[in-house]
């Protein structure tokens, strides 16, 4: 008779399987809960602790870490000198392994888990007999997951046994659990910020038609336990399924529109911003943001920090977006919304920039980058007025507003601001004079009175020349170089004031 060693704390599908199981003359061994589950159910079963002659000890920490069970699990069956050890050890070998582990990511996403609680939920004998099952899956079939139970039993049925392929890619599924769950308390339990190994998991959310071009093949993964205001979090109320580029869309749009308490309007094309507006009202931010460039907002993205209102619905619906992204949207907005049957409505929990220490992992060639979010915000900064002329109120809010939002911008970066709306963006360009040329361009007539925010520093001053020339008032940059005094004179000579940060905000 063959043996099959049962222990889950995820008990979803458990009884039909384990009759399937004993209908195909398999014996079944289980410990805790999931014996007393067995055994209610009416349902023959082996007691643990008969088959390693050795009670459950500490709490249940030890249960199946025996050489009974390890021996039945690692046995290679087609090695004579393994089956007489077995044999004169009176062990019987195990051939199904169906085990799930203790629930640790449940356990610590509770708000008042205590450590204490979190530790107790990290489990031993679990992994190990996963561990064993998989290694020697040439002879085990080992389940990790209820999905799997129903194609074990239709190949036992069908065949009588399960295929070598199927062991393979079970005992596969396995390694890639137990290394999630592994990562997870790592996690969990590491204080440093760079330790010497960074293990960490992500949970398939969705496949995707393709990735950035369609000859990529691509899936969306999230963290575990995820920030509810993120786009992984996203509740997709309307429209089609997103894509790649949505997705990685709409990830900038939320990180610029969580700048704003006030309310604020964002889009964002390519993942930098072409409009962006603060408003007394949701519609009125969102005119602002129509306003800034009404040609690149087409098909583009839209957040809000606010509930999407009937009159700012009835605006949005106007032209053509891929995306609306929000907290809520009213019942009007809805129905207004829902008439165009492809547009992507997403709900995200809303919040202000984190303080929270995040990481943010780049892949290159051979490896990753990491480093902490750029969570530096203007009221950080310790803001230094460098020229003759000090800003004016209504110069302060633009000049706030331009380094809100240059710091999303690619690099080298300028923005134009003006009247509670950004007038120019430069995004990406080889040299800084060169966006600012571009952001100067998009402005237009605008331009006249308006301040310019520079991610980094004016290597000469080129750019302000050609900012005070086109009519910019005030111009907000980190500082740094050695020729800022160069910088500072020409603005002086224009009347130009010119506040320093001392921050920069390069984005690649």
């Amino acid at each position: 008779m063959k043996r099959a060693l049962v222990s889950v704390s995820n008990k979803e599908g458990l009884i039909p399987f384990v009759e399937g199981l004993i209908e195909q003359g398999i014996e079944i061994v289980s410990t805790g809960g999931t014996k007393k589950a067995i055994e209610e159910a009416g349902l023959k079963v082996t007691g643990i602790s008969d088959v390693t002659g050795f009670p459950e000890i500490l709490d249940g920490r030890v249960k199946t870490l025996h050489p009974n069970i390890h021996g039945g699990l690692l046995a290679v069956r087609g090695n004579a000198d393994h089956m007489n050890q077995i044999g004169e050890h009176n062990i019987t070998p195990i051939d199904f392994v169906v085990v799930n582990l203790y629930p640790f990511k449940e356990t610590i996403s509770k708000p008042d888990v205590t450590f204490e609680d979190a530790i107790e939920n990290i489990d031993i004998g679990g992994p190990s007999m996963l561990r064993s099952a998989a290694k020697n899956h040439a002879s085990v079939t080992v389940a990790v997951d209820p999905a799997d139970y129903a194609p074990i039993l239709d190949e036992l049925k069908t065949n009588g046994a399960v295929s070598a392929e199927t062991k393979r890619r079970l005992a596969a599924k396995v390694f890639r659990h137990t290394a999630a769950y592994d990562a997870l308390i790592a996690q969990y339990l590491t204080e440093e910020e760079f330790p010497e190994t960074y293990t960490i998991t992500y949970e398939k959310k969705q496949s995707l038609r393709y990735g950035e071009n369609p000859h990529q093949q691509a899936a969306f993964y999230e963290v575990p336990i995820g920030d509810p205001s993120t786009i992984a979090k996203a509740k997709q109320l309307h429209g089609k399924e997103l894509s790649f580029n949505n997705i990685n869309d709409a990830d900038a749009a939320l990180q610029i529109i969580q700048e704003f308490d006030e309310p604020a309007v964002v889009a964002v094309k390519h993942t930098n911003p072409c409009g962006v507006g603060v408003g007394k009202t949701l519609a009125e931010a969102y005119q602002l943001a129509y306003e800034a460039d009404p040609i690149s907002i087409f098909g583009g993205i839209v957040a809000t920090n606010e509930e999407v209102d009937a009159e700012t619905a009835q605006m949005m619906r106007e032209i053509f977006l891929e995306i609306i992204i929000a907290p809520s949207f009213s019942e009007e907005a809805l129905a207004i919304l829902t008439e165009k049957k492809n547009l992507r409505l997403l709900q995200i929990e809303p919040k202000t920039v984190a303080t929270e220490v995040n990481r943010r992992i780049q892949s290159v060639s051979g490896g990753a980058l990491i480093q902490q979010e750029d969570h530096y915000g203007f009221d950080n900064a310790e803001l230094k007025v460098v020229t003759k002329r000090e800003p004016t109120e209504a110069e302060w809010a633009d000049l706030k507003l331009g380094w809100q939002i240059v710091k999303h911008v690619k690099s080298n970066a300028i923005v134009l601001a003006k009247d509670n709306r950004t007038i120019g963006v430069g995004a990406g360009q080889m040299n800084r004079v060169g966006a600012a040329k571009i952001a100067l361009e998009q402005a237009g007539a605008n331009v006249e009175g308006s301040s310019m925010a520079s991610d980094a520093f004016f290597p000469m001053s080129d750019t302000v020349e050609a900012a005070a020339k086109a009519g910019v008032t005030a111009i907000i940059q980190p500082g740094g170089s050695i020729r800022d005094q160069e910088s500072i004179d020409k603005a002086d000579e224009y009347g130009i004031t010119m506040v320093m940060t001392g921050i920069r905000h390069f984005k690649h």
